[in-house]
């Protein structure tokens, strides 16, 4: 389909001397071009119409409500229904917990541990219940049979009362010594366990008498697990451990006992096809992450998704995106059910994917690609057991699979750098899509008014080591910019129909939700809501929530009244200075509330965050010792942070002396990148370079050498 360029979203960046264009994107003519008619979805799916039955809407998770009174001729109309701040207006935590609504209540939780039940017409809190202290990632209740199904950062399970909050039981998961039954592979005498817990992570999901919680990892390597339990009483009705254990199947593929700390943890809720009686499960990468050397083999079930009985947890079927993953490319987005024709038969599919910027389309009976599937050779290290192949499906990316040089993905100087599946050791290894980069863990959205497939991406890079002999994995480049968009894919072909680079990125926890009114609505880590048209992505309509929006927007209806509801709270990712909050929203055609005022925006460069030191001089291959407030005594060649001080704040005028001790033992350099603004040359021991400012304006720079040193030079 022929595609043209345009320019969309804000303006771009301006860097120094040299100017990086990120709003910058491809969109094809979509005239003719919808994927319609969309065969019927399966009635067992449920779907979101006047209530918001779980996170992502239905047990597809198709994000898409039949609710089609907001439309793009109205949308305009659309202002604050009312506004609650649920934490009092307290910015300590992140937020990431997706509304569900049931019979006109909203309930949602917070990283403080704090379950909300919230009238949806007024916003006035019905009840509140607290599980505990113990904070941790939060990212949606279920509720059914009466009952609102909660995890707590204590790893425990609880069962409220819908009308009052009171706790009706729960279930304590995930404790040092827990067996899991006889058929769950974890036996403490024999060591199956593992040793480390990690938490509960995920939205929680119900179906026919059971719900289903995930867990994620923590930095020791925590064994994967999917748990399904009984909803009347939250005992465990089965576990799937998702590193196999010794006699299970896949277990062969992990050298040794590699798979006891092999991670490969399920971070996101699954999907439920009840016609089927499977539920999907998607599982993170394996570990030590960036580390293959002791690991050899493919790693089953990490970087899969797997299909198991729902009522039994017996694997039926699986597929793996990434073999033996060193890159930390696990595909953890909440799979999507569709019903498609292609070929002119109907298809029961599974969409899957991905921080590989790609996805892979799946017979969902019995895990067949329904493209295609090959098997490419990639680039080799022997030391990091790579393999051979990898799977490519076909279609095509919805991104770019290698950096570019005209958009956010362009490589700080000096790295080595590579596109998709490029191994590293010892040298930081620049890639794209990074683990940051292409779709993370955005819930996307299946329209069947247009077919299509929506997902907010990243344009992030990582810079890979694989953190042996002390050395740092530089995960994300400090000085790198930050950025991504939206696609919209047609399933039918798995090709993009349309793409659209904007201002922030928009892959982690930045859902989608379309509507039958062909509107559909995102948030940004700028705190900004959205509203589109479905068609092409063009914003109608926009509103300030006061914080980072890294959840999905839902849609319910009252007394034939539609609104929209979003949590805006901030995250951490990925932009470390993401506006925070507590702000609960409402929206109607007509509502008055007016937006909330607008926070500080993330920066869009990995920034330098040390506190500002004045002085005229840095010194190279050093670390800050804020203790004498002077450099350290002894050379450091892998940390980020040498450069002595990494945050020099300077007047206009200021000449600064850049200096590479006589005592150290390598060869140094400090070069500005993206600003050009000086350039040392390589500085043998005991050598040192001036540079006089005389322009405002903030410049980073880097070690020629040891690109991953990187300093800040702010003159003001």
């Amino acid at each position: 389909m022929d595609r043209r360029r345009f320019l969309a979203g804000a303006a771009g960046v301006t860097a120094g001397a040299a100017a990086l264009s990120i709003p910058t994107a491809a969109r094809a003519d979509v005239t003719d071009g919808l994927a319609v008619p969309v065969p019927r979805q399966p009635d067992a799916f449920g779907e979101a119409g006047r209530d918001y039955p779980k996170v992502c809407g239905n047990l597809a998770n198709s994000n898409h409500s039949t609710l089609k009174r907001i439309t793009p001729r109205n949308v305009k109309k659309l202002g604050g229904a009312w506004h609650v701040n649920l934490e009092g207006g307290s910015t300590a935590s992140p937020q990431q917990s997706t509304c569900v609504v049931q019979g006109g209540v909203i309930y949602v939780q917070t990283t403080q541990q704090n379950v909300f039940a919230v009238d949806g017409r007024t916003g006035q809190i019905k009840w509140k219940t607290n599980l505990g202290s113990k904070t941790t990632n939060m990212r949606g209740v279920a509720v059914a049979k009466g009952l609102v199904f909660s995890t707590s950062g204590a790893n425990i399970v609880y069962a409220l009362n819908k009308d009052t909050g009171a706790i009706v039981w729960q279930k304590q998961l995930m404790t040092e010594g827990e067996t899991g039954g006889a058929d769950s592979g974890c036996d403490p005498s024999n060591g199956q366990c593992g040793g480390l817990t990690g938490t509960l992570a995920g939205a929680i999901v119900y179906w026919d008498g059971l719900i289903y919680v995930g867990m994620q990892g923590s930095t020791g390597g925590a064994r994967g697990r999917a748990y399904a339990l009984d909803a009347a009483t939250g005992e465990i009705a089965w576990i799937f451990w998702s590193a196999p254990g010794e006699g299970q199947f896949g277990n062969d593929t992990w050298e040794g006992d590699s798979w006891k700390t092999g991670g490969a943890v399920p971070w996101i809720h699954p999907a439920i096809d009840p016609d089927l009686g499977l539920v999907y499960w998607t599982f993170g990468g394996s570990y030590p992450r960036l580390d293959g050397a002791s690991r050899g083999g493919d790693n089953l079930f990490a970087n899969s998704i797997v299909a198991l009985d729902a009522k039994t947890g017996k694997r039926k079927w699986h597929f793996q995106s990434v073999h033996h993953d060193i890159w930390d490319l696990d595909n953890v987005m909440a799979p999507v059910l569709i019903d498609i024709k292609i070929d002119k038969r109907v298809r029961k599919a599974v969409v899957y994917g991905s921080k590989v910027g790609m996805f892979y389309i799946l017979d969902r009976t019995n895990g067949e690609p329904l493209h295609g599937m090959e098997e490419r050779p990639v680039p080799q290290d022997e030391r990091q057991k790579t393999s051979k192949t990898q799977p490519f499906p076909g279609g095509e990316p919805f991104i770019p699979q290698a950096p570019r040089f005209d958009n956010a993905t362009r490589p700080v100087p000096f790295y080595a750098w590579g596109g998709l599946y490029t191994p590293h050791w010892d040298r930081a290894t620049i890639i794209f899509p990074g683990a940051g980069g292409g779709g993370d863990w955005t819930h996307l959205s299946f329209n069947p008014e247009t077919g299509w497939i929506y997902v907010g991406y990243g344009l992030i890079n990582s810079g890979f080591s694989n953190s042996r002999d002390g050395r740092v994995n530089t995960s994300r480049p400090l000085g790198e910019y930050f950025a991504g968009g939206i696609a919209a894919v047609d399933p039918r072909t798995n090709t993009p129909v349309w793409t659209l680079d904007r201002e922030w990125s928009l892959a982690h926890g930045n859902g989608i939700l379309t509507t039958a009114g062909r509107v559909m609505f995102q948030g940004g880590p700028d705190g900004v809501l959205h509203a589109m048209d479905d068609t092409n992505g063009d914003v109608l309509w926009s509103f300030q929530c006061g914080a980072g929006v890294h959840t999905s927007p839902v849609s319910y209806e009252i007394d034939g009244e539609q609104y929209i509801a979003v949590f805006a709270g901030g995250n951490g990712l990925p932009y470390p200075d993401i506006p925070r909050g507590d702000h609960l929203w409402a929206f109607k055609l007509g509502g008055t509330v007016p937006p909330a005022p607008a926070p500080v925006p993330p920066k869009k460069r990995n920034d330098i965050r040390v506190a500002a030191v004045n002085g005229t001089t840095v010194t190279l291959g050093r670390v800050w010792d804020n203790a004498t407030q002077r450099p350290g005594a002894k050379e450091n060649t892998v940390a980020q942070n040498a450069m002595s001080p990494q945050h020099l704040r300077v007047p206009v005028g200021t000449t600064v002396t850049f200096v590479n001790p006589a005592d150290n033992a390598y060869a140094h350099a400090a070069v500005s990148f993206f600003e050009y603004e000086f350039d040392s040359g390589v500085l043998m021991p005991g050598q040192s370079f001036t540079h006089t400012f005389d322009t405002p304006g903030e410049f980073f720079y880097n070690d020629a050498i040891f690109p991953q040193n990187t300093g800040k030079i702010v003159v003001y």
